[in-house]
């Protein structure tokens, strides 16, 4: 069963607004699009995904993202990441007929194609399914199969709020970059401790520098 992904995408000058302890103002867009960059670039190769569309308002991680082989669908309510999510969702699935869509986080800069593909597999048995984040209170992937609507239920608590909707919580080990989603400077370091893409090693390793 192919994929579509759904990847949403705050403006870079507002993303990881709680990274300013570890990554300053001058850094922290540059982090963000790197943990999108090296997330879209780790999800094309995964076998399981057709294909991955990133919904955004930003010009820069538009354009960048387009190069990678991501498609854009532009934030046109711009009522929060649910809205966004269930817009582009409804796009993707209006375009492919009974398409199977799955909201991904945009900031696991360390996700292995493997282990997207067995998460995906596993959401394949359910009408809709989620993984929660590394720190059991969150969400990073949110998957409605054969052409059922998303539901989206991020922010504060999503894990608890997609297991009251009725989506189905995939309770696989050794998928930990999928788990992997980045916040805060905790989370970056457990990240980078996995093993992340080149483009956020490339930033991180900057962060570094500037902290001696």
């Amino acid at each position: 069963m192919q994929w579509t992904l759904v990847v949403p995408l705050k403006p870079l000058a507002e993303a990881k607004s709680r990274l300013s302890d570890t990554a300053g103002d001058g850094l922290r867009p540059g982090l963000a699009l790197a943990f999108a960059q090296d997330t879209v670039a780790a999800a094309l190769e995964c076998p399981a995904v057709r294909d991955v569309v990133v919904v955004t308002n930003d010009a820069l991680a538009a354009r960048e993202l387009a190069a990678l082989g991501a498609g854009i669908v532009p934030d046109e309510p711009r009522g929060g990441l649910n809205a966004a999510l269930a817009h582009a969702a409804a796009a993707v699935g209006s375009a492919r007929r009974a398409a199977c869509v799955a909201a991904l986080n945009a900031d696991l800069p360390a996700l292995r194609p493997t282990e997207l593909a067995r998460v995906l597999d596993t959401a394949a048995e359910f009408p809709h399914a989620f993984l929660a984040d590394a720190a059991a209170v969150g969400t990073t992937l949110l998957a409605a199969s054969q052409g059922r609507e998303l539901r989206p239920f991020f922010g504060p608590a999503s894990r608890l709020r997609h297991r009251a909707s009725g989506a189905v919580e995939l309770g696989l080990d050794a998928v930990d970059s999928v788990r992997q989603d980045v916040d805060t400077g905790e989370d970056l370091r457990a990240a980078l401790a996995l093993g992340v893409g080149p483009r956020t090693a490339a930033v991180a390793a900057r962060l570094l520098i500037s902290e001696q």
